[in-house]
């Protein structure tokens, strides 16, 4: 066994056991151990996903080796080098597993109990949501913390290996961190690493696909009876379709699950958009909901709209919020693609403004042309976002509306000069499941 004790900035010591699927037989027990871990890791939240949503998910068994020629595969197809990086809190300390495409494993024990753990993340979320702290940069010491436990551990594997994307796969209190906000003191983790986040790696689908010549089915609703309105989504919607994608829009009262069925079924629609409040609430799948124009859907009934018939690559959701701290509601959002079957599922961590969403939203499909898959395109409006550098032109809104829209609906105030730089309005978007 190898062990390593590394002194960081803060003062922190840390256990790091690394292995490699290619080890000596003098390791090979110390290789072992490590992939009965993450065998029973995966198996666990295989369970716990099941429990939540009612339902079997995966009768798959955990082989460490599949999961590794996985991350080579995508990783030689999308030209970017990619690791699953596991983050999983204990009470006295915090367990970190890395797997990389070329068959290296690392484990990190890093001492930080969880209940110390957690309460940084949540005066981190607690800082960056706040509407008064907006133009303050306090957060940072907070991100950077963060980093220091969660990533700085594995830096050095990481840089070694190349690594271009990281997947995280996020234990109890972890599951709605806003990852692309922790900071290392030089630069946010989106600067260096294109993100994405999954459930675990038996609830991930990994099959490859195409979205480049894909249709958009856009739908939304601006005006709620029992939710705050969304006046930017009439443009949201009209700047996607048909400006920027082909494919059909549906405002306010188009906006339901009988029209969304029916137009699914005369069209092909590999990508579909949601501008709508999705809420993620404590309690079990039943509380947390999708809010069309005349229902609202359950979690649970999501996956009853079939999204594989025609197939659905990829689901926006474009105006989430997620009760923070909750157990259940960070299962609901972050088993959203297993759930749904579809997948990929782009989704806010929490409500975003209404302008912020519109200018990221309009820079993503805008990305999504020529990305090479979603986490790239988010990547890509992120970073935008962060430097200044969205350039957002209003559609012909006369020539360019959603059945419903009002002719003449007025443009957001000084939504063209919207400053969208602090972390509040970009880091809360996340790819969920099939990170390619």
């Amino acid at each position: 066994m190898i062990f390593k004790i590394l002194q960081r900035s803060t003062l922190t010591c840390i256990t790091l056991l690394s292995l490699t699927l290619l080890a000596p037989k003098s390791r090979a027990d110390d290789t072992q151990a490590l992939i009965e871990r993450w065998q029973t890791l995966e198996t666990h939240w295989e369970e716990d996903y099941s429990e939540y949503f009612g339902r079997s998910l995966s009768d798959r068994p955990p082989v460490f080796e599949e999961m590794i020629e996985t991350l080579a595969q995508q990783s030689l197809a999308n030209r970017q080098t990619s690791a699953i990086l596991y983050a999983i809190p204990h009470d006295n300390e915090l367990e970190l597993i890395l797997a990389t495409s070329s068959g290296v494993a690392v484990q990190v024990l890093v001492p930080v109990t969880q209940q110390e753990l957690l309460a940084q993340v949540r005066e981190f979320e607690h800082e960056l949501i706040n509407p008064r702290r907006r133009r303050s940069t306090a957060y940072r010491t907070l991100a950077q913390q963060l980093y220091d436990w969660l990533v700085a551990p594995l830096e050095e594997q990481l840089e070694a290996e190349g690594i271009e994307q990281i997947i995280f796969c996020l234990g109890e209190g972890l599951r709605t961190l806003p990852m692309a906000a922790l900071h290392d003191g030089e630069g946010f983790l989106i600067e260096r690493y294109s993100l994405g986040r999954i459930p675990g790696y038996l609830l991930m689908d990994s099959e490859p696909r195409s979205l480049h010549q894909a249709q958009v089915l856009a739908m939304g609703a601006s005006e709620f009876q029992d939710a705050a309105p969304l006046p930017a989504v009439p443009l949201e919607l009209a700047s996607i379709v048909p400006r920027l994608w082909q494919g059909n829009s549906f405002l306010n009262d188009g906006f339901t699950v009988a029209n969304l069925q029916q137009q699914r079924q005369q069209g092909n629609y590999s990508i579909v958009h949601l501008a709508t409040h999705a809420q993620f609430q404590p309690g079990d799948a039943d509380n947390s909901y999708l809010k069309f124009w005349d229902q609202r859907l359950s979690l649970n009934r999501l996956r009853e709209l079939d999204w594989t018939s025609p197939p659905v690559e990829l689901l926006v959701l474009s105006a989430c919020a997620t009760a923070r701290g909750d157990t259940q509601a960070e299962l609901g959002f972050a088993g959203l693609a297993v759930q749904s079957g579809i997948p990929t599922v782009l989704a806010s961590l929490w409500a975003v403004s209404d302008v912020g969403t519109l200018l990221l939203m309009t820079e993503f499909y805008e990305q999504l042309k020529t990305a090479p898959n979603p986490a790239v395109a988010l990547r890509r409006s992120q970073l935008a976002a962060l430097r200044g550098d969205l350039d957002f032109t209003p559609p012909a809104m006369s020539n360019n509306l959603p059945p419903g829209t009002l002719v003449g609906s007025p443009l957001p105030e000084n939504v063209e000069r919207f400053d969208v730089s602090h972390p509040y309005y970009w880091s809360a978007f996340t790819n969920i499941g099939n990170p390619w």
